[in-house]
């Protein structure tokens, strides 16, 4: 058995920790590796039967991203702020691991996106293949988000347009800072801000939540699970400038966005728990 263990290695107590995990797996005949959250690379999953995050809420979702669709479960243990992904480290960090490899956690298997981008100058039938072919994470056009997908203004300050379509038929036509596509996870964090719902982690479908909307009509949308939702662009100057981010990291296009498609992965991104009190007490202690 080998165990991945990333690390935020801005927290002393993280980089500790990270210490006592590695020596207590090395005494029970289990092999480990630590590395960075900020350098850490899709190659350090290969070979792992288990991620172990030590750090905040963004070092959760970067081990998703390097785990992606493989399965492979995450015990988040907090040692950042709000920590609504983690586990509380008020119990020994060690007590945690070994229940995590005896099976005593609680396994919660969260929703998570597969992004396609369509840019200036790709073909139409590459966008489709992007959407339904294997995913394929080397592509510069295809990404995985635990929490959300966001297209919004770029530097510019200038608000953009887009027409914003489920399964192919168009909803609407908006103007405004942009647009957020959220899992449920995702829920409590961007697109709640903007105004969307509180979503309970079990739900399969997305929310869509526009970012100050020039409108007063404009509504967040919770979709069905297998719904696809797609955010083309309006074709006019102010629109060349919109910026990509996921799961609010800025990822860096070859040219302009002409289109967003969001859908569920594959398979869901599965979050260890150890004496775990629920969604709804953790939100009221968080958000109430």
């Amino acid at each position: 058995m080998h165990i991945l263990v990333v690390r935020n290695d801005e927290s002393a107590k993280a980089i500790d920790a990270s210490l006592m995990i590695s020596a207590y797996l090395t005494s029970q005949g289990i092999t480990c590796s630590i590395t960075n959250s900020i350098d850490v690379t899709p190659d350090y999953i290969e070979g792992a039967d288990m991620a172990v995050a030590l750090g905040g809420d963004g070092t959760i979702l970067r081990t998703a991203h390097i785990v992606g669709y493989t399965g492979i479960p995450i015990l988040g243990i907090n040692f950042g702020h709000l920590g609504f992904l983690a586990n509380d480290p008020t119990d020994s960090v060690i007590a945690m691991v070994a229940s995590a490899l005896a099976g005593e956690c609680t396994k919660e298997e969260r929703t998570n996106l597969r992004i396609s981008v369509l840019c200036e100058g790709d073909d139409e039938d590459a966008f489709d293949h992007l959407s339904t072919g294997p995913f394929d994470r080397s592509n510069d056009r295809s990404f995985f988000a635990l929490n959300e997908i966001c297209v919004s203004r770029g530097a510019s300050g200038r608000i953009i347009g887009f027409d914003v379509a489920f399964n192919g038929d168009r909803l609407a036509s908006m103007r405004g800072d942009g647009m957020v596509v959220a899992s449920a996870t995702g829920s409590t964090a961007y697109a709640l801000s903007a105004g969307g719902p509180l979503i309970a982690p079990g739900f399969q479908g997305l929310v869509v939540v526009p970012l100050a909307p020039h409108s007063i009509s404009a509504r967040a949308v919770v979709t069905d699970p297998n719904d696809i939702v797609d955010v083309t662009l309006f074709d006019t100057p102010s629109e060349k400038d919109a910026t990509l981010f996921v799961d609010g990291w800025h990822d860096e296009l070859p040219a302009p966005i002409r289109a967003v498609r969001v859908q569920r992965g594959s398979t869901p991104t599965t979050l260890l728990r150890c004496n775990y009190k629920g969604f709804y007490e953790q939100s009221k202690k968080a958000f109430f």
